[in-house]
């Protein structure tokens, strides 16, 4: 086994424990536990990153099925980057966001909007909209406060087909009730899609409606 694969098999293990650790996220633990996730390790949120970023999402999405009802998801893991606040964490992983973004071929996806004040904004890449998922050990959220920085790719074509079907909404409950459980209260920043802009989510810090989203936009 290389050094890479060693580095990927590692970042899996520590991902699945601390999901499979009582997570509130049930969605979260359904994908872990079927082994339909997609981890990959990099050494930092930084430029060098992007390129191989971008070059593992492609092999994800040639391997996912974006019309099946069966949750999947891509992992990013970043062992080495260590951040000493929310806000720290928050910097990175919008500046991460736009150095992908720069470096996308593809056209945004036309389902959502490339507006970050949008409602209907969802970040795409590859020419499919993700809903990103940032985690990190200082969050104040402890379902996002994870061994070390990650951030995880949800496809956003899954969660319309979960509409669709018309199970959105108890799953949404049920993930809701776990969180409060977990800590005592429900994350304030979570939002149905459609209600505000979901790059107020991204992160995991809260933030109020005078937030401005770095992530810079085409013009």
């Amino acid at each position: 086994m290389d050094e890479l694969s060693y580095k990927n098999l590692e970042a899996e293990e520590m991902v699945r424990e601390f999901i499979l650790d009582d997570h509130p996220c049930v969605m979260a633990q359904s994908v872990v536990a079927d082994d339909n996730i997609t981890v990959r390790s990099y050494e930092g949120m930084t430029e060098n990153a992007a390129k191989n970023i971008i070059e593992d999402l492609k092999d994800y999405l040639n391997d996912v099925s974006t019309d099946s009802m069966k949750f999947q998801t891509f992992i990013a893991v970043f062992g080495k980057n260590k951040f000493s606040s929310e806000k720290g964490f928050e910097k990175s992983l919008w500046k991460l966001l736009n150095i992908l973004h720069q470096r996308d071929e593809y056209p945004w996806d036309p389902t959502t909007s490339s507006n970050p004040k949008s409602s209907n904004f969802s970040y795409s890449l590859l020419g499919q909209s993700f809903y990103i998922v940032g985690m990190h050990p200082n969050s104040s959220r402890w379902a996002r406060s994870s061994p070390v920085p990650m951030i995880v790719f949800n496809l956003h074509s899954q969660f319309e087909l979960l509409r669709s079907a018309g199970r959105y909404h108890r799953v949404r409950d049920i993930i809701r009730r776990r969180d409060k459980a977990y800590q005592g209260s429900i994350n304030p920043m979570l939002e149905d899609f459609g209600t505000h802009s979901e790059a107020r989510q991204y992160s995991g810090r809260a933030v109020n409606d005078k937030w401005k989203c770095p992530f810079k936009i085409d013009e």
